[in-house]
């Protein structure tokens, strides 16, 4: 029994200490969430603004296995450079690709996205989500498509 007590009162010990010992290197969320501590605001004020020329695309009707591409083409409209940080997307048959570079305010550039109908059938309709050093800080886009299965000989 007292063999059970230090090893209860050494585990509680650990616990404490290791969260005492992680307070100093904690850092304040409201750093990670405020879109303008990641961005360079010029002296007017202005931050990046992305603006997408279209934000749905409807590829109609596809044949299943077929592979299709997309470029949805945006524009940086704001005053600093524009940032993609990462781009999203629902599900694995969807896949996108973006600028790892800095947008310089009126460049514009492209994200593409492939999709893949392999073991896919009937209405799809597919998200990618861009996030960027804009406020809001995340773009939807969106592709649709109805999946017909190939006929049988």
């Amino acid at each position: 029994m007292k063999k059970y007590t230090i090893i209860l009162l050494v585990a509680i010990g650990l616990i404490f200490y290791s969260c005492e010992s992680n307070k100093s290197s904690n850092v304040s969320t409201d750093i990670v969430n405020n879109s303008k501590s990641a961005t360079k605001v010029t002296k007017d004020g202005s931050m990046p603004k992305i603006l997408f020329e279209e934000t749905e695309h409807d590829f109609g009707n596809m044949i299943q296995g077929e592979r299709v591409i997309y470029g949805f083409h945006f524009t940086n409209i704001g005053g600093s450079d524009l940032l993609i940080t990462h781009v999203s997307t629902s599900c694995g048959c969807t896949v996108g690709d973006y600028p790892r570079n800095a947008i310089a305010p009126g460049e514009s550039g492209i994200i593409e996205v492939t999709f893949d109908s392999k073991k896919r059938k009937g209405y799809q309709n597919k998200t990618i989500t861009v996030l960027a050093n804009t406020n809001p800080n995340s773009t939807t886009l969106r592709i649709k498509t109805k999946i017909i299965l190939p006929e049988q000989n």
